[in-house]
C-alpha cells in the first residue's frame, strides 16, 4: 500500500529517502532509482559537499556551465562564466561583448558597497525623547557589537552607520533601527544578522538605563538583513559615436538603429508590461554569473526589481541617450555579492568560476555582473529592433527540439542545413523530420 506521508524522513539515509520516494511516487521505481544515482558524483567527498548545501537531498540537478568570451571591462579582458538553462543567453552576451570589444569595451564604476539590516521593534513612549538620544544609542550599540565586528573592522569593513526610523504614523509604536555595513568581499548575511541580533538583545537594557522615566520596554519583533541595498550600487555603460555602430541586417544604418534602439529603451521606461520583460532579459545575464559564482540570485533579483520600482512605477533598468552624435547605453543597479565565504568557497565550480575571472574582489565582481546584464540587454534590444528576436532564439532551440524528436546525428545535420536561412518552429521542424524519414525507405 502506498505511504505518501512519512514521519522522520530527514533521519533516513540517502538510500532510505530514495527507496521511500521511488516506491511511493513513481511507476517504475528501479528505473528512477538508477536515474537519480546516475547524477551523483563519483567523488564521494565532493558529493558530500553538495549534499550539505540543502536538506533531504536525493541527487544532483545539473545545469550547464558556459562561458562568454571577449568581455572587455575597464580595459581588462574577461571570459565570463554563466550558468543558465535558457538557450541563446550565453551566445547573446558573447555576441554583444564582441560587438563592443572594438568600440572601447564596457566601462563600469562601483558607486558604493553598503548593505542594510533592520531591527523592527514596538515602543509606545515619548518618540521625541527617543529621537534626542539617537546618537547615544547608536554609539552604545556599535560598542556592544565590537566583538562581532572586530574581524570585519580589521578588513576595512564593519558598521558604517546606525539610525533610528520612526514609523509610528504608519503603525502605532513601530520603530526601526537601520544598520548600514560594509562587508568587504563577503556577501555578509551572517555578519549583518549577527550584528542585528546583538543590537536587539542590547535594546531593553539601554532603554531601562537611558529613558528611566518611560516605564515601557521595547518589544523586538524581528531582526533581519534587507535584500534591498540601494547603496550597494554599480554602473555599467558603453558609448561610441553613432557612425561607429556600423550597418545592421536588412540595410539598417547606424543612425536609424540608434533611433530605434533609443525608442525601445524608452518604451521600457514608460510601460511596465514591456519593462518586466526588458528587465527579465537583463537578469538572464546577471543571474547566470551570480549562479556560476555561487552568489544569491534570488536576493539579487529581488533587490533589482525593487530598485526598478523605486519611483513608484516599475521601469526598465537601462537607459539610452543619443546626444551630439554619441550613442550611450547604461545600466545602474544595486548588486550585493561576495567572493569569499559561503558557497563561493565551498562549491568546486564556483571556485573555478572566480579563478576564471582572476579571483576578483566583491567590487570587481559587481562590475563584471553588471557588464554582463548590460550586454544581455543590448543583444536582446538589437535583435528586437532589427531582425526580431525569434529567428535567432529559435535557432538556439533547434538542438533541444531535435533531441525531443530523437533525431539521429545525420538527421540533425540535415535539419540544421535546411533551417540555416529559415525561421525555426517546432511544427515546421516536425514536418521536415517526417518528410526526410518517410523518404529514407524509398532511398533504400
Amino acid at each position: 500500500m502506498e505511504q505518501k506521508t512519512i514521519s522522520g524522513f530527514s533521519k533516513l539515509s540517502k538510500l532510505g529517502k530514495i527507496k521511500w520516494l521511488v516506491e511511493n511516487f513513481f511507476k517504475d521505481p528501479e528505473t528512477v532509482k538508477r536515474e537519480l544515482a546516475s547524477y551523483l558524483l563519483a567523488n564521494e567527498d565532493q558529493q558530500k559537499i553538495l549534499d550539505g548545501f540543502s536538506e533531504n537531498t536525493i541527487s544532483n540537478y545539473p545545469l550547464p556551465l558556459g562561458v562568454a568570451p571577449n568581455f572587455l571591462v575597464n580595459d581588462i579582458p574577461y571570459c565570463v562564466p554563466m550558468v543558465t538553462e535558457e538557450s541563446s543567453v550565453v551566445a547573446a552576451a558573447a555576441s554583444a561583448a564582441k560587438f563592443w570589444l572594438d568600440r572601447g569595451g564596457i566601462k563600469t564604476k562601483v558607486i558604493d558597497t553598503i548593505k542594510v539590516g533592520q531591527v523592527h521593534f514596538l515602543w509606545y513612549g515619548d518618540a521625541s525623547l527617543l529621537a534626542s538620544k539617537e546618537n547615544a544609542l547608536a554609539s552604545h550599540l556599535i560598542s556592544t557589537c565590537k566583538e562581532i565586528t572586530k574581524s570585519m573592522d580589521e578588513r576595512g569593513g564593519g558598521i558604517r552607520n546606525i539610525s533610528l526610523v520612526n514609523l509610528c504614523d504608519r503603525e502605532p509604536g513601530y520603530f526601526q533601527l537601520v544598520i548600514e555595513a560594509d562587508t568587504r568581499d563577503s556577501m555578509g548575511a551572517n555578519f549583518i544578522n549577527s550584528v542585528l541580533e546583538c543590537c536587539a538583545d542590547a535594546l531593553p537594557k539601554w532603554f531601562s538605563e537611558n529613558i528611566p522615566e518611560e516605564d515601557i520596554a521595547p518589544e523586538v519583533i524581528m531582526s533581519i538583513l534587507s535584500n534591498y541595498t540601494p547603496n550597494c550600487l554599480v554602473k555599467a555603460w558603453v558609448e561610441c559615436p553613432v557612425t561607429e555602430l556600423g550597418e545592421f541586417d536588412d540595410g539598417l544604418g547606424p543612425e536609424e538603429f540608434a533611433r530605434r534602439f533609443y525608442t525601445a529603451v524608452r518604451i521600457a521606461q514608460i510601460d511596465p508590461y514591456r519593462a518586466t520583460t526588458h528587465n527579465k532579459g537583463i537578469f538572464n545575464g546577471i543571474d547566470a554569473v551570480i549562479i556560476a559564482t555561487a552568489n544569491d540570485f534570488r536576493a539579487v533579483e529581488a533587490c533589482g526589481h525593487t530598485w526598478a520600482a523605486r519611483s513608484g512605477r516599475y521601469k526598465g533598468l537601462t537607459t539610452c541617450t543619443v546626444d551630439n552624435g554619441i550613442f550611450r547605453f547604461e545600466l545602474e543597479i544595486p548588486l550585493a555579492v561576495g567572493t569569499v565565504g559561503g558557497l563561493t568557497t565551498l562549491h568546486p565550480l564556483a571556485k573555478r568560476s572566480l579563478e576564471m575571472l582572476g579571483n576578483p574582489d566583491a567590487s570587481t565582481l559587481m562590475e563584471i555582473v553588471a557588464a554582463t546584464g548590460l550586454m544581455q540587454n543590448f543583444s536582446a534590444i538589437r535583435s528586437l529592433v532589427t531582425t526580431g528576436i525569434q529567428k535567432g532564439h529559435m535557432k538556439m532551440h533547434l538542438h533541444n527540439m531535435l533531441l525531443r524528436l530523437e533525431a539521429t546525428e545525420e538527421e540533425s545535420q540535415m535539419a540544421t542545413d535546411y533551417f540555416a536561412d529559415k525561421t525555426v518552429s517546432f511544427p515546421e521542424l516536425r514536418k521536415f523530420m517526417q518528410m526526410i524519414r518517410s523518404a529514407e525507405p524509398a532511398k533504400g
